[in-house]
């Protein structure tokens, strides 16, 4: 269930606007909160900071309100990744140029994306990619294809996908040098990995790329540099996003790219900001707080990163109690589900008071963790509030 209510009223903060939200609602399944102006605001920010064209990537947060706000802002290209991605965002915002950006795709998926959806932009990071959409496509004459390149592996970045997807240097110049036959547009493309703590990562990305294209010896029309701009988490001391925009236009300047157009595609650095979670207190056991979602709900980063990094919280409490917010201890959480690995060993820090029945707002969590929610041992309801 979707409520949307005004952002704020009668001169209240955001934060007591929240709280009066869950008084009111007394939410017994987990709350997604969503703002819309600050999405709004980081979209309009990376398209004044960024040069080529932002591109959207779908898989941070596919919620309807998400895909249409970005596009109202101005951003108007995606980057999908299953057709069902594809779907949503042709149907929400009819007019948006999709790229589709998994390296390997179904064949039907293939023939629905450019036959049903208008789709011409696909991505490889093999031969045998390369001929199914080529075949899938009925030897289409516009495709717009794009060569994965899979970067060395990046020890600041909290996830690193060059072991799961892209070529090497050597498999993406024979790749371009193969697609160039086939294709009416032809890129490159690299990601450096999700949450990216250090800018010249970029560069060095941008190095290889234009030693692959130098080496393939083919005409090239586009780059694209990826995702993995972070955003600032508590305990993090990383260079602001027009670092990170700086260092890639300055790359592709001194690497003579400059006449390519451009492409990146933020996903977390859009979402994350905008989205709180709100999780309720099912019972304490010393240290240990038993919520009302978890790995296989909101809180699945808080898990898979393991520390990598922590979230801003703080303890919304129950009606008629106060506490002692001044008092805090270290914590670690479990999730509602039957599974073992349904825990978050944190350290999550809040308030030594805190009991059952209190709620817990986890911010920074527009990216992920509306996405990769289930409904494993039948904990998938929530709520959701856009503001």
């Amino acid at each position: 269930m979707v409520h949307s209510v005004p952002l704020l009223s009668e001169n209240k903060t955001l934060e007591k606007r929240i709280d009066d939200i869950v008084s009111q609602l007394t939410p017994a399944v987990p709350l997604h909160i969503l703002n819309l102006q600050k999405l709004t605001e980081k979209s309009k920010e990376f398209k004044r900071l960024f040069r080529g064209t932002v591109m959207y990537a779908v898989k941070c947060n596919p919620s309807k309100e998400v895909i249409k706000t970005i596009a109202k802002a101005g951003i108007k290209t995606f980057d999908a990744a299953s057709i069902e991605e594809v779907r949503n965002v042709r149907k929400w915002v009819p007019t948006a140029k999709i790229h589709f950006m998994h390296t390997v795709k179904s064949r039907e998926a293939i023939r629905e994306a450019y036959f049903e959806h208008g789709v011409r932009v696909f991505v490889l990071d093999t031969a045998d990619e390369l001929r199914k959409i080529v075949h899938e496509t009925n030897l289409a004459p516009d495709l717009d294809l794009y060569v994965r390149l899979a970067l060395p592996k990046n020890k600041d970045a909290s996830a690193d996908f060059s072991a799961k997807f892209g070529a090497s240097p050597e498999q993406a110049s024979f790749l371009l040098r193969e697609a160039r036959l086939v294709s009416s547009r032809l890129g490159i493309m690299f990601h450096p990995g999700s949450q990216s703590k250090n800018a010249d990562v970029f560069r060095k990305g941008i190095a290889v790329a234009a030693e692959v294209i130098k080496k393939a010896g083919v005409k090239l029309e586009s780059i694209d540099v990826g995702g993995g701009f972070p955003i600032q988490y508590p305990q993090q001391n990383l260079a602001p996003l027009s670092d990170y925009i700086t260092t890639i236009h300055k790359a592709i300047d001194d690497y003579g790219l400059s006449g390519l157009d451009l492409y990146c595609e933020p996903g977390r650095a859009l979402v994350a900001e905008a989205g709180k979670l709100i999780v309720r207190v099912e019972l304490r056991k010393n240290d240990a707080l038993y919520l009302n979602d978890g790995v296989y709900g909101g809180l699945v980063e808080a898990a898979k990163y393991q520390g990598a990094f922590t979230y801003p919280m703080r303890v919304i409490r129950k009606q008629n109690h106060e506490g002692d917010n001044d008092t805090i201890m270290s914590y670690r959480f479990c999730g509602p589900t039957c599974d073992s690995v349904d825990m978050m060993p944190g350290p999550f820090f809040l308030p030594a008071d805190i009991a059952e029945g209190d709620w817990i707002e986890v911010s920074l969590t527009g990216a992920y963790s509306f996405s990769c929610r289930t409904n494993f041992n039948g904990f998938g309801k929530y709520q959701t509030i856009i503001l």
